[in-house]
């Protein structure tokens, strides 16, 4: 039944059909000839309904809008601008400018394709024109569009959190000295890369009019994570609130929310949320079937009755990630491996909270691995002249900082845990 069960899916996947379909139709062929055939199908609309009447979903269509407004608006040239005006002067000081300016729009947005593209537009040429190597730039660019989903809010927390069912605030908090350590591992090695350029510091009138500027970018990601942190609001509340505060920034402050902007911002934002949730209704149709059939039950109790150290177990679940992250998307990995995971997981006594993380740094691999790396193909399209593999050679060092970087998150798992660990 395994091999029926991912045999058929890696055959459906390489001849092209899409994720969510692939998983749909591997769950149906499984209820016909496993589960008491057609009968089995009066389930389809019942799962497909459970699986979207979660209220923590809520959230994520409202973060989707939220940064596709933000990707319009312009907050990501005047973060940019801040940034470059305080950092420059260092050396390498617009490789740190870019990812300090990737973090804080991850902060803004929860999206790894929207960080890589609002920052990479204006990054890219501004950082090549003076004199930093484009291949370095480009790797720099993929990697810092990963912290996306990591620092908070983040898509695939939301994910993880309504699959398992933890708490989405906790995860969202748990994220943020992870996201501002690797984007710190990040910096010192940029700015080693970089070492010989530096640029005359901006005078401070420069600055001060910079931030002035940019302060609406900054306030975002602080009313709506600090809202979560001091308990004002709720995740899908700031979400909420996020989205209120997007459109009056474009409308009001930027004035460029016209009739044909939120048209695109309307019909991008649906097609990312229609891709998401059939991505969930597929893989939730999937899971029902194999807990019938109680696979992930199975593989738990292997696992766990294995006489081996579960941190073997531990280091082969993180290899398999990585070779998923080969193939497949961010949500279509943790739709399917959370459900077989997460119980392993509790039974071998990992804090849930702290290999969320795990799985999310694992997930920004996912974003710049070859050859399915998102992030890879939208620098491409960035600029026609690059290629994939000058990309992937740039992006290098970053993956194995990040693997390192899941290595420590493993021997201190506090870095992830700290800030969560009195909240109930």
């Amino acid at each position: 039944m395994n091999l029926f069960f991912a045999g058929g899916l890696s055959v459906l996947l390489l001849i092209g059909l899409p994720v969510a379909f692939s998983l749909a139709l591997i769950a149906v062929a499984g209820m016909y000839f496993f589960n008491g055939g057609t009968f089995a199908f009066m389930q389809i609309p019942i799962i497909s309904y459970k699986a979207l009447d979660d209220f923590s979903l809520t959230a994520l269509p409202m973060y989707v809008l939220m940064s596709q407004v933000l990707v319009v608006s312009g907050v990501g040239k005047d973060l940019y601008e801040m940034a470059s005006k305080w950092f420059r002067h260092f050396p390498g000081g617009l490789a740190i400018a870019t990812l300090f300016c990737c973090a804080i729009f991850s902060a803004i947005s929860g999206s790894s394709v929207a960080t890589a593209v609002t920052v990479g537009a204006v990054a890219l040429p501004e950082m090549v024109k003076r004199g930093y190597n484009k291949r370095r730039v480009l790797g720099l660019l993929a990697a810092g569009g990963t912290l996306g989903i990591l620092i908070p809010p983040s898509v695939p927390m939301i994910i993880y959190g309504s699959v398992t069912g933890e708490s989405i605030g906790k995860l969202f908090i748990a994220g943020i000295i992870p996201g501002l350590l690797l984007t710190l591992f990040f910096m010192i090695f940029s700015a080693y890369q970089s070492r010989n350029i530096r640029e005359a510091a901006a005078t401070w009138p420069e600055r001060l009019d910079a931030s002035r500027k940019a302060i609406w970018g900054l306030l975002l990601p602080a009313i709506v994570i600090g809202g979560i942190y001091t308990g004002l609001f709720t995740p899908t509340e700031a979400a909420a609130v996020g989205v209120v505060a997007s459109f009056a920034i474009a409308a009001f402050i930027y004035r460029n929310l016209t009739m044909a902007n939120f048209k695109n911002i309307i019909i991008s934002t649906v097609k990312t949320n229609a891709m998401i949730l059939l991505i969930i209704v597929g893989a939730m149709l999937l899971g029902y079937i194999m807990t019938v059939l109680q696979i992930p039950q199975t593989i738990t109790a292997f696992a766990t009755e294995q006489n081996i150290s579960p941190w073997i177990i531990f280091i082969l679940i993180n290899i398999a990630l990585l070779l998923l992250g080969m193939f497949l998307e961010t949500i279509s990995i943790l739709v399917i491996t959370l459900p077989i995971l997460y119980p392993i997981i509790m039974a071998l006594g990992f804090d849930p909270i702290w290999f969320a993380i795990i799985m999310v740094v694992n997930m920004e691999l996912a974003l710049i691995t070859p050859p399915v790396g998102l992030n890879l193909f939208v620098l491409k399209g960035l600029d026609r002249n690059n290629t994939i593999s000058e990309i992937v050679k740039g992006v290098v060092p970053y993956a194995i900082i990040m693997i390192l970087f899941i290595v420590l998150l493993s021997f201190f798992p506090e870095i992830a845990t700290f800030l969560v660990k009195d909240i109930t």
